[in-house]
């Protein structure tokens, strides 16, 4: 499933030289793991200054790629940690985590055609 607004993404990448456009990229590739695995470990121990602190960490490195859905998801996680709601948390944090793979897998083929 697509997630990134490419359009919008090309258009907020437009005066970056490529090779930067790709280590934004490679910093992102390399770092969700360890963002995403914050996020468990807070709403697995009801940590709500984490959580809500690791999802808005998280919501403004992916606003950086243009994707509304999962900067949607850590923003729901983010707002939930803040009022120490944990309703549901672990379905969200399932979203979360899927659409942060669909945002990694159109982030590769973006990544690929900047290479070209």
């Amino acid at each position: 499933m697509k997630v990134v607004d490419k359009i919008a993404f090309l258009d907020t990448f437009q005066y970056f030289d490529k090779s930067i456009v790709v280590e934004i990229i490679d910093i992102f590739l390399k770092e969700y793991p360890d963002r995403l695995l914050a996020i468990k470990k807070a709403i697995d121990s009801k940590d709500f200054d984490g959580l809500k602190f690791d999802a808005h960490s998280l919501k403004g490195v992916v606003a950086n790629f243009v994707a509304d859905q999962p900067i949607g998801f850590a923003r729901q996680l983010e707002q939930q940690g803040n009022e120490k709601d944990d309703n549901g948390l672990t379905d969200l944090y399932g979203q979360l985590e899927q659409s942060i793979f669909d945002l990694v897998e159109d982030l590769k083929e973006i990544r690929n055609a900047f290479l070209d």
